[in-house]
């Protein structure tokens, strides 16, 4: 039986998401409705990608009982009200990233998702790649050796000084971007708790992080380098150091397809697609939606690879950050 899709906002990532979904077998996955703020938006939406029912409130599709998961795609200071009303009502949720806008948040809405028994997840789509699967089967095989480093950046041209509304959506080059680099530390070093956070960053006028960087240091004596910009593009790299060799992703660290293994590099393609996408390899969000669905199969209320544990951990490292930098959200009050 297919898993069958609610889809959240009718924004440029859930564009993206739903073309990728559609490169997945029909009989495993279905759309079945989007809900968008307003009904004349989710209508063309729905049109433009075949999908039967349209909603102009995310209430009625909270509702629906054809829809097994909701994929939101929000701006991300509504995460927290919008997935706690799918959660309430009953529905699995797979939540872009940042889960919420900080770590009460995000407790809040972990404390929902059990309260009601259904499954949640974050949506860090890296961690679902095959290159990054690799990286994972490598490190458990211990091929580099004990974990010494890892460094890690992410840059885009975003421009947050032209957005108006940037503090009243949540952006910023740590919350946006920057969490990419932080869960690649945490998942490298296996959900370990650092024992120290150093942060500093350069705020626009409108007090929200353009560039931040973070330095992570582990109890099991490894080191973390995280560097995101909004200002400019980066090649957006990692590195991870080990005793006896090193694991490199080139470029696109967040959604990589080529890996590199002490010299020897592997690529992985992604398949084609039927419509245009908005941003770069988000044909890979077909991954993230097939964990979701073998987790339901499985009758998980949390994924394995991306535990809700660890969404706690990411959310108080980005806090503490963001409290050094001097970064505050009306949602931090």
């Amino acid at each position: 039986m297919a898993t069958r899709w609610g889809i959240c906002s009718a924004g440029k990532i859930c564009h993206d998401f739903v073309v990728a979904l559609q490169t997945l077998p029909a009989e495993d996955h279905q759309i079945v409705a989007v809900a968008a703020s307003g009904l004349l938006r989710a209508e063309e939406f729905a049109k433009s990608h075949g999908i039967p029912k349209a909603y102009g409130s995310y209430a009625e599709l909270a509702v629906d009982p054809t829809v097994d998961v909701v994929y939101v795609g929000v701006v991300n200071a509504k995460h927290h009200e919008v997935g706690l009303l799918f959660l309430r009502a009953g529905k699995n949720v797979l939540c872009e990233k940042p889960l919420a806008m900080n770590l009460k948040e995000v407790q809040e809405l972990i404390s929902a998702a059990r309260e009601n028994k259904v499954f949640l997840m974050e949506a860090f789509w890296t961690r679902f790649f095959p290159a990054i699967r690799q990286m994972r089967t490598l490190l458990a095989q211990d091929t580099v050796g004990d974990i010494i480093a890892v460094n890690a950046e992410f840059g885009a041209n975003i421009d947050y000084s032209r957005q108006k509304h940037v503090k009243e959506t949540g952006c910023s080059s740590l919350l946006d971007i920057g969490c990419y680099c932080v869960q690649l530390a945490s998942m490298v070093f296996k959900g370990e708790k650092p024992q120290l956070i150093q942060a500093t960053g350069i705020l626009n006028e409108q007090g929200v992080d353009e560039m931040m960087s973070i330095v992570l240091k582990f109890p099991s004596k490894g080191l973390a380098t995280c560097l995101c910009t909004g200002v400019t593009q980066l090649p957006s790299r990692a590195l991870i150091i080990g005793a006896k060799g090193y694991i490199e992703l080139p470029f696109t660290m967040w959604c990589p397809t080529v890996l590199v293994v002490n010299g020897q590099e592997t690529q992985y393609p992604l398949p084609s697609t039927s419509h245009p996408l908005n941003y770069i390899n988000s044909v890979g969000l077909r991954y993230e939606a097939e964990e979701v669905r073998q987790c339901l199969l499985k009758g998980m209320k949390e994924c394995p690879l991306m535990p809700l544990a660890e969404s706690e951990l990411i959310a108080s490292i980005l806090d503490e950050a963001r409290r050094q930098v001097g970064v505050v959200f009306p949602q931090d009050s």
